[in-house]
């Protein structure tokens, strides 16, 4: 588990509901999709950097209390990998997980422009208890 804390706040008892990151399926660093989290107050906003992708190849699913986007990009064929002297695109699936317990799940949005994914998450209202006066028998 690692944790994600403001550049301007470095207060250890901070922490927001979806920030460590679940691998699974031996994903490597070269299969991670790079991502940035704001907290806007009300909610929280994720960037997802996902150059080369069609809209058609990404998705985005909830599983219990996980928000996973994931997208494959599939291998060029034989002749299409003729004459190259290198390579750095990468190839394959790409998976990023993130725990959205204390989120509206209903109220996600999902927008994709420029090779970047934008997810609005809205965050569940606190449930404060009310304060009251009880009388003394």
């Amino acid at each position: 588990m690692f944790e994600l804390i403001p550049f301007a706040s470095r207060n250890p008892f901070f922490m927001a509901p979806f920030f460590p990151e679940v691998r699974k399926n031996g994903m490597s660093e070269f299969n991670r999709i790079s991502t940035d989290v704001k907290d806007e107050g009300d909610s929280f906003v994720i960037k997802a950097d996902m150059p080369g992708f069609k809209k058609e190849d990404i998705k985005i699913s909830l599983e219990d209390d996980s928000l996973v986007i994931s997208a494959e990009r599939n291998f060029e064929s034989e002749e299409e990998r003729e004459g190259y002297v290198h390579r750095e695109r990468r190839y394959g699936s790409f998976r990023r997980t993130f725990d959205v317990s204390g989120i509206e799940t209903a109220n996600i949005k999902a927008d994709y422009v420029d090779g970047v994914l934008t997810l609005g998450l809205p965050k569940l209202p606190e449930n404060k208890p009310e304060s009251r006066t009880i009388e003394i028998e």
